[in-house]
C-alpha cells in the first residue's frame, strides 16, 4: 500500500509518498474479517472559506476622573459612569450587551530630584464593554457616549452574529475542495478515488473577531464604523483510499 500526503492551505500543494504497511492503515480503517486494505492512501489538506459582513461591534467606553482624595475620585468617577450608562439604554442598549470591563483606582504621584514621590490625588476608571446590534448606529452612539462623559474608547471589535451557518458553508468548500484535489492526484496517477476513510476539521487562522477603527468625516464630528467584510475559514484534512 502506498501513502500520499497533499496539502492545499493557501493554494500550495505537497505530495509525499512512501511505503506503509497494510496493517498500520487498518488503525484509522478497520477491515471485515482483518482483510488488509489494498490501494493506496492520499491525504489531503484543504482550506474552504466564505465571506460575510460582521453584524455586531464591541467596543470598550469609559470615564477616568481626578480627585484630592480617593473617595472623591470614586464620586466623580461612579456619576460620569452612571451618565454613560444612562445614555445607552436611552440609545436602545440592551442590559444584556452592557457589561463591566474594568474598575480601578491609583494614587498620582509628584516626583522630585532627591525626594520621596508624594501623592497629589487619585484617579479612578471605570469602562463598560458595550455590543452594537446595528453597526449602522454605533457610530452615533459612540458620539453620545463622548458628549455625557466617556473619554477612554477602544475597539470597535467587529464579528459575525450568526457564525455557526458560516463555518458550516467553509466546511462544505474545504471538503468539496478536498474532493477536487483528490481527483486531480488520482487521475495523475492513474488511480480513481474509491472512497474517504476519514475526515478531520480544525479552524484556520483569521476566523476570529476582527479589530476595527473609527473614521471621522471631514465635514463633521460624526463618527462612522465601517464593517467592510470578514473572511471565515476553516480547515479540515480527509484520507481517501484510491485503486
Amino acid at each position: 500500500m502506498r501513502t500520499i500526503m497533499a496539502s492545499l492551505a493557501l493554494g500550495a500543494a505537497a505530495v509525499a509518498i512512501g511505503a506503509v504497511p497494510a496493517r498500520a492503515q487498518e488503525m484509522h480503517h478497520p477491515m471485515a474479517m482483518g482483510e488488509p486494505m489494498q490501494g493506496t492512501i492520499l491525504t489531503v489538506v484543504s482550506e474552504g472559506r466564505t465571506t460575510r459582513t460582521p453584524d455586531i461591534a464591541t467596543i470598550s467606553a469609559g470615564v477616568v476622573a481626578q480627585a484630592p482624595t480617593a473617595a472623591e475620585a470614586m464620586r466623580q468617577n461612579s456619576a460620569q459612569m452612571g451618565k454613560v450608562i444612562a445614555a445607552l439604554k436611552r440609545a436602545g442598549i440592551a442590559d444584556r450587551d452592557i457589561q463591566t470591563a474594568d474598575i480601578s483606582l491609583s494614587p498620582q504621584y509628584r516626583h522630585e530630584d532627591n525626594q520621596p514621590p508624594v501623592i497629589t490625588g487619585y484617579q479612578a476608571a471605570n469602562s463598560v464593554r458595550v455590543r452594537f446590534r446595528d453597526i449602522e448606529k454605533s457610530g452615533a452612539i459612540l458620539d453620545l457616549l463622548v458628549a455625557q462623559g466617556a473619554n477612554n474608547i477602544n475597539g470597535p471589535s467587529l464579528t459575525i452574529d450568526a457564525i455557526d451557518g458560516a463555518r458550516d458553508e467553509a466546511r462544505v468548500d474545504a471538503v468539496r475542495k478536498a474532493r477536487a484535489r483528490a481527483d486531480l492526484y488520482a487521475g495523475a496517477a492513474g488511480l480513481s478515488v474509491d472512497r474517504i476513510l476519514s475526515i478531520s476539521e480544525g479552524e484556520a487562522p483569521g476566523s476570529g473577531p476582527m479589530p476595527g477603527g473609527y473614521m471621522m468625516r471631514a465635514e463633521s464630528s460624526d463618527t462612522q464604523v465601517m464593517p467592510g467584510e470578514q473572511d471565515v475559514t476553516m480547515t479540515v484534512t480527509v484520507r481517501f483510499l484510491l485503486k
